[in-house]
């Protein structure tokens, strides 16, 4: 008989923030891995036979979830900053650069994406992809797979013809390819899942965004849907819930909508009470013309938003952005309505734990991953960020979640754990890719800029 050793990890004596309500905050505290799941979290944890790691000066926290992020862009980073969203991005990018892409450049744009995900303290994204080829597909698939990051890999319209995929489509996402992706090598991988990536009556007809959905049902996949930003509307409308026309009766747990800034209270209340989950992307919206978050009116409708970096062809990918953003908008908000009210600002609503639960495990909610990850929670799989607290930036931490939200940066994330295994270490990504194929990574960006033809 052949023993088998499952390899066993211990991180102790660090300030763990589990964001479980049964465990909490622990000082000097450890957490046991074995095989990539959290065994336990607590004090005096027996350490035989495990590898130790020191977290002595450092917040233990899980890791990151990104829940809207479109990484095939990172190659063309830096274009888009003063970008419009109806005007520059859906001429520049939509109806032109996406239609460039090459297999390889789907590759590196996502494979870099990945690792600036996990450099950055993300361990998890939904990535909504724009494929023009079964092959372009593949290959974003084997970056995320490369890359080591637990992602959702989600099949969105083509990139290759804006007027067709977009505006009042009547073609439906390619079924035969979606499943020829998912049966080729995203099923039987513990760290990829299948998300579809929808239009939704904003940018099809009505018989193709109910096709779509369906088909995400068939295919047991998130439906992550563009909807309510700017002043996109559904082409026709429900009476009692117009903002999400012909699908209002299809809402549920599965449905994941980016953006809704300009629904109305009812439409979220009512996408809230069937269990959608809201992704907002707070820095783009509010320079885009998106609209103002979402965060307060499902905030009112007794839910909570998942933040996500969406267009990281203009900013950058840190989560860390997402929930200052995100957080401080929503506070600059309910304060301007309190002090319009003859009222001085005596209390602030949302906190940095909030903010933080949002970059946590309300984007493993929305990814349908709340048993799996989000928490420090024995029995959930071992995704774990680990944050440097002695740095002069960063100490003294007297309050370790306002450290992690306000002072830490990437050049604070000591470590980084996917399914326990290590993916950054002493501050350093242990990937051979991230030199191997940089190169290739700047030649693909700088072809795909100069063959756009766009002015910089």
């Amino acid at each position: 008989m052949v023993l088998v050793v499952m390899p066993r990890t211990i991180i102790q004596n660090g300030t763990v923030i589990s964001l479980d309500p049964e465990i909490g905050d622990l000082e000097d505290a450890d957490v046991l891995i074995e095989d990539g799941e959290i065994l336990d979290v607590g004090h005096d944890l027996d350490a035989s036979g495990a590898e130790v790691v020191d977290a002595e000066n450092h917040i233990v926290l899980p890791g990151f979830v990104d829940s809207h992020v479109h990484m095939a862009q990172t190659q063309v980073r830096g274009i888009a900053g003063d970008w419009s969203l109806m005007g520059e991005y859906f001429d520049h990018m939509l109806g032109n650069i996406t239609g460039l892409y090459q297999p390889e450049d789907m590759y590196l744009g996502g494979l870099f994406g990945a690792l600036e995900k996990l450099h950055t303290g993300t361990t998890t994204a939904l990535d909504w992809s724009y494929p023009n080829s079964l092959e372009h597909a593949e290959r974003a698939v084997d970056a995320l797979q490369d890359a080591g990051l637990r992602a959702v890999y989600t099949y969105g319209p083509p990139g290759d013809d804006a007027a067709k995929w977009w505006y009042e489509s009547d073609v439906g996402l390619p079924e035969g390819l979606i499943r020829d992706v998912y049966e080729g090598q995203i099923e039987g991988d513990d760290l990829l899942s299948l998300g579809l990536g929808l239009r939704g009556p904003d940018f099809c007809t009505d018989e193709t965004a109910r096709a779509d959905l369906e088909l995400a049902r068939d295919l047991d996949a998130i439906a992550s849907i563009h909807m309510g930003a700017a002043l996109w509307t559904s082409s026709t409308y429900n009476e009692e819930y117009q903002g999400f026309g012909a699908i209002s009766d299809m809402l549920g747990p599965d449905v994941n909508i980016a953006h809704a800034n300009n629904f109305s209270q009812e439409d979220i209340q009512h996408a809230v009470d069937e269990g959608v989950s809201f992704s907002a992307t707070p820095e783009v919206e509010m320079q885009m013309g998106h609209g103002v978050p979402v965060t307060g009116k499902v905030l009112e409708a007794g839910g909570r938003v998942a933040w996500g970096v969406d267009v990281c062809s203009n900013i950058s990918s840190d989560m860390g952005s997402q929930m200052r953003f995100g957080m401080q908008t929503q506070r600059m908000l309910d304060n301007e309505k309190t002090m319009e009210g003859g009222e001085e600002v005596t209390s602030l609503d949302i906190t940095c734990r909030d903010t933080l639960k949002s970059a946590t495990i309300e984007g493993a909610r929305a990814l349908g991953m709340a048993d799996e990850i989000g928490t420090l929670t024995p029995g959930k799989r071992a995704d774990v960020t680990m944050i440097r607290t002695d740095d002069f930036m960063t100490a003294p931490s007297h309050d370790p979640i306002e450290t992690i939200v306000f002072q830490a940066d990437a050049s604070h994330i000591d470590h980084v754990l996917v399914d326990g295994e290590f993916e950054k270490r002493d501050g350093e990504l242990l990937n051979p890719l991230v030199e191997d194929e940089f190169d290739r990574f700047v030649e693909s960006g700088e072809r795909l800029v100069e063959e756009s033809g766009i002015d910089r």
